[in-house]
């Protein structure tokens, strides 16, 4: 038996990760989140280059497909290849069939200029008429100008900014230094060690199996008033396993919780990406429903249609070769694994 649903929706990836899997261990073995973004993703987003990017997005957006995910909530970080990368993404979505909404993640770690370079990357797309929100690293890592001129810069194209919030302790101070700047347009992600009396507009993205895997601590979005949705901040974008594991780790400090919260959390991907309401999925099991999908392993998509055109059939891409992409998504990530 099968049953439809509209597409799945990441609201927080990092398609630039796809090809992290397997990279060499870092010098040290990090024991904080610092030392995780210092020892791992920041010297990993230092050596990509715009054809370790079109891979990496291709692979990512081909296994987003696989899992019924339809659209992508991209957040995009590559100092030494900033100019031109959001295209490379959405050109490599797009040949797989994938919608996605990207942003560059400007940041002050590298200098004003490279601040600079990113607000007109993002500039530079949003200004062709591309799909994209203005990126923003995290408050910590970033100045008081950088974060005025991010938020300016989104105010000036009507989009929302997408930011990393709270994520680990490091970013303490961000509620008071984004306060004034945000509205209901703002994608705050991850937001374990933001307070629950904030008071940040935006949508909470929470990302369950990435911050247990930093070892952050759990976010507990249900304490929040503001929206929650889900998103996978890198590791895949299964979103329906993401639902599972939002449910039992909201499970795990509430006994009384059902799996209602995680499905809404799920849904409000559609609020976020109302083009996807329109994807259809046809999945491997029926009903699709919370108190269902919740306890049964293995779901998978055979058919989806976005934007009117059959993208995968039978489980199989129909407008790419998916052993074409991993064979040249292997190369390329040998080739950033080498540089590391």
């Amino acid at each position: 038996m099968t049953a439809t649903t509209p597409g799945m929706v990441c609201a927080h990836h990092h398609l630039y990760s796809t090809l992290a899997r397997g990279m060499p261990a870092p010098p040290e073995t990090p024991t904080t989140f610092q030392g995780i973004l210092e020892q791992i993703w920041w010297r990993l987003d230092a050596a990509l280059d715009l054809e370790m990017i079109e891979w990496s997005a291709k692979l990512g957006a081909l296994e987003a497909l696989e899992q019924g995910t339809t659209t992508i909530i991209d957040h995009h970080e590559s100092p030494n290849a900033i100019e031109g990368s959001l295209s490379v993404i959405a050109d490599a979505c797009a040949e797989v069939g994938v919608r996605v909404v990207t942003a560059y993640g400007v940041t002050d770690r590298h200098g004003a200029e490279g601040a600079q370079r990113g607000l007109e990357e993002n500039r530079r797309f949003l200004s062709e008429g591309a799909h994209g929100l203005v990126g923003i690293h995290a408050a910590f890592t970033c100045s008081d100008e950088t974060l005025e001129a991010a938020a300016a810069l989104a105010s000036e194209f009507g989009v929302g900014v997408h930011v990393h919030v709270c994520e680990g302790p490091e970013d303490y101070e961000a509620p008071t230094r984004l306060a004034g700047f945000t509205n209901d347009d703002w994608l705050l992600a991850h937001c374990v060690h933001l307070p629950t009396d904030h008071t940040l507009a935006g949508t909470i993205l929470h990302n369950p199996m990435s911050n247990l895997n930093n070892s952050v601590g759990y976010a507990d979005p249900a304490r929040f008033d503001n929206p929650v949705a889900l998103g996978t901040d890198g590791i895949g974008a299964d979103m329906i396993e993401t639902f599972r594991l939002a449910y039992v780790m909201n499970r795990s400090v509430d006994v009384t919780a059902s799996p209602e919260p995680a499905w809404s959390w799920l849904e409000q991907g559609w609020e976020l990406a109302p083009d996807a309401r329109q994807d259809t999925v046809t999945w491997s099991y029926e009903p699709m429903v919370p108190w269902h999908v919740a306890f049964t392993p293995g779901i998978r998509p055979f058919d989806i249609v976005i934007d009117g055109e059959r993208v995968l059939e039978d489980g199989e891409p129909t407008r790419v070769d998916a052993f074409e992409i991993r064979a040249k998504a292997a190369e390329q990530a040998a080739r950033l694994h080498a540089r590391l």
